[in-house]
């Protein structure tokens, strides 16, 4: 017999919530096999089977929350006699929920002779309940005021889990009914509850949803940035007649050579790194009293996926081409729509760009990846009539570009110097060579 266990989720990381299981009681799997999902604050993992057997008892039900080293389920070696080994704690869980003890071919006056016997016994049987129970049903039960060893377990181990509880706690009042199973009585003109049902007193229909650990995780992270930062936008708009000259000249012959399109996101994040060396404050955190200056451009890429916005990392993009800016992120966003983003995707980073004009959005004020101290906004190009000198306009595919920064080490003056260094790299992309 083995337990299944709560892998080791990486640095930070001490518990996640059991998305679902792919397995249930009584399925053989075999070592490797993928057993259940985990959702962490970050990423999905896969929890295996690590060897061959039957899977016994699921401890933890999807939804769920587990921590790092937690059993949440068993796994019963093929041919262990694991049904035989079974049937005692199960014994005893019916005894412990009828409240006495088992008993065969017994006569009624047996039984009256045995019953004072049996009420020493019963401290016995709640300290052996409790042992057996998981951390989440003590604590539910106590909260609750349950006697652990009046709680009849689902698991042929005689092991109580939350679940095993909560059922307790909803079951208690029906048992004391004189009747037989039934709704609870409700007052009058109360209708019972149904799927898509209007609730009382608000006449609209809703649905209530558990969010996800990442949509929770997302939300508090941005509450956090905006308390603890000093978060001040900046705003500028870039000519992008010349990128997308390059990119109507090139695209094909890029593509037939690297086997990746040219977008875009090579050309801003170069830019970015030109200006983040001439502005070095914008590629530094707060450490306390410290700051941390970095040396190295590990540039975020804003994802929106499926569960959520993801900031996967392009590592020393200074040193990569353009060609292996547009791959990484390419690859990282087809793992990020996936769900296989692993953690070291996502560590780490000093400088976020994020796009909302692939979505349509014409201005923006992006929210600081925290600790960093600089954000980068994209917006939808479009046509605007500029200016081009006294007497002459002509339409321009013109980008809103925002900046989003920590007024704590930045200042106002370097925040808006560094949007112009991106925008004049932006406008005239022959210098991005010269800035490696």
């Amino acid at each position: 017999m083995s337990e299944i266990k709560v892998p080791d989720l990486g640095e930070s990381i001490s518990e996640g919530t059991i998305y679902k299981w792919l397995v249930k009681e009584g399925d053989t799997v075999g070592q490797g096999d993928v057993l259940a999902e985990l959702e962490t604050d970050k990423v999905n993992l896969e929890i295996s089977a690590e060897e061959d057997g039957v899977i016994s008892s699921i401890l933890r039900q999807a939804g769920e929350n587990v921590a790092v080293g937690e059993a949440i389920g068993i796994i019963e070696a093929a041919g262990s006699g694991g049904n035989t080994a079974g049937s005692a704690p199960a014994a005893g869980a019916s005894a412990a929920a009828g409240g006495a003890p088992a008993a065969s071919a017994a006569s009624v006056d047996g039984a009256a002779a045995a019953a004072p016997q049996a009420a020493p016994a019963e401290p016995a049987a709640a300290d052996s309940a409790a042992a057996l129970a998981s951390p989440g049903a003590r604590k539910l039960a106590r909260e609750r005021g349950i006697d652990l060893g009046e709680v009849s377990p689902r698991d042929t181990l005689g092991r109580i889990i939350q679940a095993d509880v909560s059922g307790h706690g909803a079951a208690a009042p029906q048992a004391a009914a004189p009747v037989p199973p039934a709704a609870p009585a409700k007052p009058e003109g109360a209708k019972p509850a149904a799927a898509g049902a209007k609730l009382p007193g608000d006449g609209k229909n809703v649905e209530r949803k558990r969010m996800s650990r990442r949509r929770l995780t997302i939300a508090s992270r941005l509450v956090e940035a905006q308390q603890t930062a000093a978060m001040l936008t900046t705003f500028n708009e870039v000519d992008m007649t010349a990128i997308l000259d390059i990119r109507k000249r090139r695209k094909d012959a890029f593509k037939e050579k690297h086997e990746v399109g040219l977008g875009f996101m090579s050309f801003f994040t170069k830019a970015v790194i030109g200006a983040l060396k001439a502005f070095p404050m914008l590629n530094a955190e707060i450490d306390g009293e410290d700051l941390v200056l970095k040396k190295f451009y590990d540039i975020g890429i804003a994802v929106a996926a499926k569960e959520g916005l993801v900031v996967p990392v392009v590592r020393d993009a200074d040193r990569l081409s353009f060609a292996q800016i547009e791959r990484q992120i390419g690859e990282l966003a087809s793992k990020a729509r996936a769900n296989t983003l692993g953690l070291p995707d996502l560590q780490g980073g000093t400088f976020t760009i994020t796009n909302g004009g692939v979505f349509g959005s014409l201005l923006s004020t992006p929210i600081l990846n925290t600790p960093q101290v600089g954000i980068l906004g994209m917006h939808k190009i479009q046509l605007r009539p500029i200016a081009l000198d006294e007497e002459r306009s002509a339409n321009r595919p013109m980008m809103y570009i925002a900046l989003s920064y920590d007024h704590r080490i930045v200042d106002g003056s370097e925040a808006v110097s560094f949007l112009v260094r991106v925008k004049e790299l932006l406008e005239d992309p022959e210098s991005l060579l010269l800035e490696g």
